[in-house]
């Protein structure tokens, strides 16, 4: 049924950035997630070292402690991948950039590298949201797939629908 609706004209599938358990963004223990302030998304327990780029596009924005980093694709759709949470409190530790703010970036390329042993015993929780920022636009449709669980650059999370 999704396969379907992922071949519109002005449409981005959003693919896996981790593996991992698949958690709808309501179960994220963190209300500016789950109350869908920063907009509307899902979320990866991650299980993997890398996070990768979920489609074609370029780095809008990279926190400088790497936890966090922006995506905006060739339709105008931004993305944020919030890796764990309140992970800025670990101050970097755990994390490495691969790419730098205004770098181009091809699906599946890493765009952070992650200590995930140290990670899982550091942070507070690695939940990672997946939020479409801006997906109070009212030309925009997003539709999630009902995965339970992702493969790193193979499920598709949601796809992105501009009319």
């Amino acid at each position: 049924m999704l396969k379907s609706l992922f071949k519109k004209k002005k449409s981005t599938n959003l693919y896996a950035p981790l593996s991992g358990e698949v958690v709808n963004i309501e179960d994220v223990p963190d209300s500016v997630f789950n109350q869908k302030m920063m907009g509307e998304g899902i979320a990866i327990k991650p299980e993997t070292n890398e996070v990768i780029a979920p489609f074609d596009g370029e780095i809008i924005q990279l926190f400088e402690t790497s936890h966090a980093i922006g995506l905006k694709d060739n339709h105008g759709n931004e993305v944020l991948i919030h890796i764990g949470l309140d992970t800025v409190e670990l101050k970097g530790e755990g994390f490495t950039a691969m790419v730098k703010q205004g770098d181009k970036v091809t699906k599946g390329q890493v765009l952070i590298s992650l200590d995930l042993d140290n990670l899982n015993k550091n942070a507070k929780d690695m939940i990672t949201p997946i939020v479409v920022t801006n997906s109070s636009d009212n030309n925009m449709k997003i539709e999630f797939s009902n995965e339970s669980r992702a493969i790193v650059g193979e499920t598709i999370l949601m796809n992105i629908d501009k009319e």
